[in-house]
């Protein structure tokens, strides 16, 4: 698996072979005697046998059950989840909003 990952970071280092065709890319691949799931995913772009190889396993996650909603920002007068119209809300613990002041 190093070899791989050496041949990775090669590729990734040397323009020549980041711009190459599928083609050309596999026969270098070939050349360094790269592992089949990397000459795989050089030629058909098929990774599954190179994910096979370096041990990565597919992991779905359904992104809005990790998050929160938009709590409001009090720095940000736009922010205010409870008011449609972007205005914020008085608070009455705000000094700044008391009107005889």
């Amino acid at each position: 698996m190093r070899d791989t990952v050496d041949l990775l970071e090669a590729i990734g280092r040397d323009s020549t072979l980041r711009n190459a065709s599928p083609d050309e890319l596999a026969r270098a691949l070939e050349a360094a005697g790269a592992s089949a799931g990397l000459r795989e995913f050089a030629a058909n772009g098929d990774g599954a046998e190179l994910a096979k190889e370096l041990g990565i396993e597919q992991m779905h996650v359904e992104h809005m059950s990790q998050t929160g909603g938009c709590e409001g920002d009090e720095d940000d007068p736009s922010h205010y989840p409870d008011d449609d119209q972007g205005e914020p809300q008085s608070d009455p613990d705000d000094d700044d909003n008391d009107p005889s002041k």
